[in-house]
């Protein structure tokens, strides 16, 4: 090593810690629902704010249960459910202002309504209706993203758009595990540390990749540490608790808004069901594995934190589990009706301006269809 490079390495290490991510994941309030005694930099969020996510995660809870039982009567195709990963969903919304963007995966319907998608909207692309069921510009919501982490790149472009437009504006993007794994996770990564795009990535680390565990996919100590070898600050948080979740997400979206660049967060949580409706987690996992980890479930974590601070009492608590009711009964009716068929819809939104053979095709189907009516 030549001596110049040499008395670079004294200088680049103290950049190198300035990225690490905690050696534990932060956490402010235990499994219990009682603070933590261990010490943290992040401030807990105002009691109002801790009100709302409980909210949120109660009605997106309900919301989750409702579309898993439309999927097993057949009125959606397919359902991820995000059982116990609600911390993550709802804190990944509250973080964000009105000017934000979201881009979600397939995962984050209860996200994508908590941003204010409409319910049935959200889950058009479940049911097989059309690929996005709402207007992304209107809600600030991208389409959700079923191929792994390729939205990531999108969320990177549009963060980039957003600083060179000089709106002020951060992008959320959501990943899984399994994600992570995936070339699209390390260009988007790269790109964005690159050009200090205002992006904040979440890994919601839910332990496995479909039916793959953690361990078979990446030696890493944790996956907060592959933001560091690309030049962002990182962080690793108790994805259960949603105190922390909240506190840090926060922190992280205005590190991106200031200018600083992006932000990777990876929240340790874990899905309590299987990878869709359609799996059985049984193949891979035991049943006292499910039960141990759903010890550290998010929902009474915090309702129990919140009832020994005296800001949320049996009222409380009765109206919003009235409200997560209500509003799932109205999915179910909703949901009941019969979406209209349109066979000529197969032409729209393919390109910008529909081309000659598009439209011929499109025509000779209408001829056929007019036969078959007559």
């Amino acid at each position: 090593m030549s001596g110049t490079a040499a008395a670079s390495v004294p200088r680049l290490r103290p950049a190198a810690e300035a990225l690490l991510p905690s050696s534990v994941p932060v956490q402010l309030v235990t499994e219990a629902g009682r603070a933590s005694p261990a010490p943290s930099d992040y401030p807990e969020p105002p009691a109002e704010q801790l009100r709302e996510t409980y909210r949120q995660m109660v009605v997106g809870r309900r919301f989750d249960q409702q579309a898993s039982a439309l999927a097993r009567q057949g009125r959606l195709a397919v359902y991820p459910s995000s059982r116990g990963q609600e911390a993550c969903q709802i804190a990944g919304v509250l973080a964000l202002r009105e000017q934000d963007w979201l881009f979600p995966t397939y995962r984050d319907t209860v996200a994508m309504v908590a941003r204010g998608v409409d319910p049935v909207e959200a889950l058009t692309l479940l049911r097989g209706d059309w690929h996005c069921g709402f207007d992304p510009v209107v809600a600030r919501v991208a389409p959700p993203c079923t191929p792994l982490a390729t939205q990531l790149l999108h969320a990177t472009g549009m963060a980039d758009a957003l600083r060179r437009k000089d709106e002020n504006g951060v992008v959320m993007a959501f990943v899984g595990d399994g994600g992570t794994s995936e070339g699209d996770f390390h260009e988007a990564l790269n790109f964005a540390a690159v050009f200090r795009a205002p992006v904040v990535f979440l890994i919601q680390n839910n332990q496995y990749a479909i039916s793959v565990p953690l361990d078979r996919q990446t030696a890493s100590p944790a996956l907060a540490y592959k933001g560091v070898g690309h030049g962002m600050r990182s962080e690793q948080v108790d994805g259960n608790d949603p105190v922390a979740t909240l506190s840090v997400l926060t922190a992280a979206v205005e590190h991106a808004r200031s200018g600083r660049g992006p932000f990777l967060v990876e929240a340790h949580t874990y899905r309590v069901d299987g990878h869709t409706n359609a799996d059985d987690p049984r193949r891979y996992r035991t049943d006292d594995e499910v039960r141990r980890r759903s010890a550290a479930d998010p929902v009474p974590r915090l309702e129990t934190y919140l009832r020994d601070r005296g800001v949320l009492t049996d009222q409380d608590v009765d109206a919003v589990r009235a409200e997560a009711e209500e509003r799932a009964a109205a999915l179910r009716t909703r949901m009941a009706a019969e979406s209209p068929l349109d066979p000529l819809e197969l032409f729209e939104h393919v390109y910008a301006e529909p081309t000659p053979q598009l439209l011929e095709q499109r025509d000779q189907l209408a001829a056929e269809l007019k036969g078959t009516e007559s």
